[in-house]
């Protein structure tokens, strides 16, 4: 099983491209909240498009009851992988082939230090961009991810 976790997610359209990915490769999505938009919001509709009801879904009043809940379902925090820029590991170098947890902060700052720190240096995840660079949109970053931990479980069905 591949968990997406948002934390603080702060764009609408955004977290509906991650509702439509989460619902056609068969991820567990969680938001953490605060969300910077309401779940009716058109443009978070609009990016998912009528992918919101095949999307398995959980939202969570904050991260200490998501960790909780994935526990329960045999992610251990050593297999939860922050995306950072802080990151030594690129997904291509980390081993994801087994029940997971990619973990993505807020678009406009990342996650915070505190957040980070919860979890194993080692497992902190950077996408490998030019030097020039500042950051990637959280739903492309999301699928790159997303993507490569699936490869390493063969696209078995994750749901």
């Amino acid at each position: 099983m591949i968990h997406i976790v948002l934390y603080e997610p702060e764009i609408p359209s955004n977290t509906g491209n991650i509702i439509r990915l989460c619902a056609n490769t068969g991820a567990q999505l969680h938001l953490v909240k605060p969300l910077g938009f309401e779940l009716d919001d058109k443009k978070l509709k609009r990016a998912g498009l009528d992918y919101h009801e095949y999307a398995r879904m959980k939202i969570w009043e904050n991260l200490d009851e998501c960790i909780a809940n994935l526990k329960s379902q045999g992610v251990d925090l050593d297999a939860i992988y922050p995306l950072t820029t802080k990151g030594v590991e690129t997904p291509h170098t980390s081993d994801l082939n087994r029940s997971i947890a990619l973990l993505m902060g807020p678009e406009t700052r990342g996650l915070p230090a505190h957040v980070r720190l919860m979890f194993p240096q080692q497992h902190w995840i950077r996408l490998p961009m030019a030097e020039t660079s500042r950051s990637l949109n959280l739903s492309n970053a999301t699928a790159i991810i997303l993507y490569e931990a699936w490869r390493q479980q063969n696209f078995k069905a994750l749901i």
